[in-house]
């Protein structure tokens, strides 16, 4: 990763682009491809370590480094080249020259897929001059390759392209990254839907920091960007690890992506800056200390790697390309028969029986305004795009400003006729209180048939603060099969002058 002081990249010419294949489906019930995820494989630490052990080698025999127009990084890329030509992949080395150097990229194809709609993941195989750099960026490069190694392991058939990269001279100013974008014909540039870059997953001080997709923190990524972001946050909710937002800020090789309307993201676990107090409570290590103290140095070294961290962010990106590539195979499932991404009015009611008793925080579709209470998030940004059904969308003077209050809302949908062959219901939710919340407080979701309802979801409020966060919920819904149905979302504030905030957003059945 360079150096921040030398972090500098053109403006980023967002153009809008496609969204990731299967990231946002129509807003109104219409047939598409579903993209469902079969279970990624957990990526062995050992396998990983072992590659980093290798770039060490390379490094400690070629003057202790592997940087640009150095030996150490052309038998880094020999290396990484190898073991990907002997699990099958369509590997071409791209060669360039930068200050009288010459340099290289490596890129390996895995066959099969969807050729008009490419995923790639990426990461620099440079050191600096001044050390090896183990953890930058042997880190992301032994994770990214260790990823494509279980692809093949698999033998994983994804609905998409599937495309790695592993990038030269980026610190000396993306100059890699840059030259392969920039060789790209636009017909080529426009099938890559999403890159995703690792740069630095391994800190020994580590923080667990997220690319700023949907601009949360910051001015966000081309489109498509949000979906990846959630999708590698949802890996990290999965095993209970916060994490934090970092901005697309131009010092790694995202920029060049970026800077065509490509969207990205990606993970990283810190460079020179230092862990604060309040990070070092969240993740454990050390405050007031660099993530990295070896940064840019020579005792950048194996010695230089939290095997926890880069452990979790291997599996990270094994789940990222699982999900995103829709992974899975023979084990897809049929057509999306029903998707509301909540960006259009789509005929859900408010109060639809008139018997509604809250006094402020109805639900209403709009586009929800983030609030904290002492340091507790409870209403949240979208979980996709910017549309989602929230009691209160406003964040108003304060946090209570425009909570639910004083009783129950509702929200019904239109009328769902489904075909005989549904199966599924998932959508996104979110229910956050604070300490003053009781068990009267709660949102549920119903499915209502001619025959009678399913409760789907069923959260109650507690005496304990609880943050807002998006979560997925399924439901087998194939007892509705070939009826017409409503959903049914119902929140309380019923048990006094509680703090409680709702969302919902997201909503697909499957067959």
């Amino acid at each position: 990763m360079r150096s921040r002081m030398t972090a500098t990249i053109g403006a980023a010419a967002l153009a809008a682009t496609a969204l990731l294949s299967g990231a946002a489906a129509a807003a109104s019930p219409a047939p598409a491809t579903a993209t469902a995820t079969a279970a990624a494989p957990d990526i062995p630490l050992a396998n990983v370590k072992a590659h980093l052990s290798q770039l060490q080698s390379i490094a400690s025999a070629n003057g202790g480094n592997r940087a640009h127009g150095r030996a150490g990084f052309k038998a880094s890329i020999d290396y990484v080249k190898g073991k990907l030509d002997a699990a099958g992949y369509q590997t071409s080395v791209q060669s360039f020259s930068y200050n009288g150097a010459t340099g290289y990229n490596l890129i390996a194809d895995w066959p099969g897929g969807d050729a008009g709609n490419v995923l790639m993941t990426g990461a620099h195989l440079d050191s600096v001059n001044a050390g090896p750099g183990i953890n930058d960026n042997g880190s992301g490069s032994a994770a990214n390759l260790e990823v494509a190694l279980a692809v093949a392991r698999e033998k994983l058939q994804p609905q998409k392209h599937l495309r790695f990269g592993w990038w030269g001279a980026e610190e000396l100013g993306l100059i890699g990254s840059s030259r392969y974008v920039s060789s790209l014909p636009a017909a080529e540039r426009s099938k890559i839907k999403g890159y995703l870059n690792f740069d630095m997953v391994g800190s020994p001080n580590p923080g667990y920091f997220a690319y700023d997709g949907d601009g949360t923190s910051g001015s966000g990524g081309p489109a498509g960007s949000a979906e990846i972001e959630k999708v590698l946050r949802d890996y990290f909710a999965k095993i209970n690890v916060p994490v934090e937002d970092t901005a697309f800020d131009g010092r790694s090789d995202y920029g060049p992506f970026i800077n065509v309307g490509i969207a990205a993201g990606g993970l990283f676990t810190g460079a020179e800056d230092y862990k604060t107090a309040a990070e070092a409570q969240k993740w454990g290590g050390q405050a007031n200390a660099p993530f990295d103290r070896c940064y840019h140095s020579s005792c950048d070294t194996t010695s230089n790697i939290n095997d926890t961290a880069l452990d979790r962010n291997s599996d990270a990106i094994a789940y990222a390309v699982w999900t995103l590539a829709g992974a899975g195979g023979t084990q897809q499932p049929g057509e999306v028969v029903y998707s509301d991404d909540l960006e259009a009015p789509t005929g859900w009611t408010v109060n639809p029986s008139g018997t509604d008793t809250a006094t402020a925080g109805a639900w209403e579709r709009g586009t929800p305004q983030p609030t904290t209470y002492s340091g507790t998030g409870l209403q949240l940004a979208a979980a996709g795009g910017s549309g989602a059904l929230v009691t209160g969308a406003a964040a108003g003077a304060d946090a209570g400003a425009n909570d639910l209050d004083g009783g129950v809302t509702t929200v019904q949908s239109a009328a769902l006729t489904l075909p005989a062959d549904a199966k599924t219901l998932s959508f996104s939710w979110l229910f956050a209180h604070l300490n003053n919340s009781g068990t009267d407080d709660h949102l549920r979701v119903r499915v209502i048939g001619p025959n009678g309802s399913t409760t789907v979801l069923d959260q109650s409020g507690a005496a304990a603060n609880r943050a807002g966060a998006w979560q997925t919920q399924t439901a087998d819904v194939s007892g509705y099969a070939g009826q017409s149905v409503r959903i049914v979302a119902e929140a309380a504030d019923a048990g006094g002058a509680s703090l409680v905030e709702a969302g919902l957003d997201n909503f697909k059945i499957t067959k």
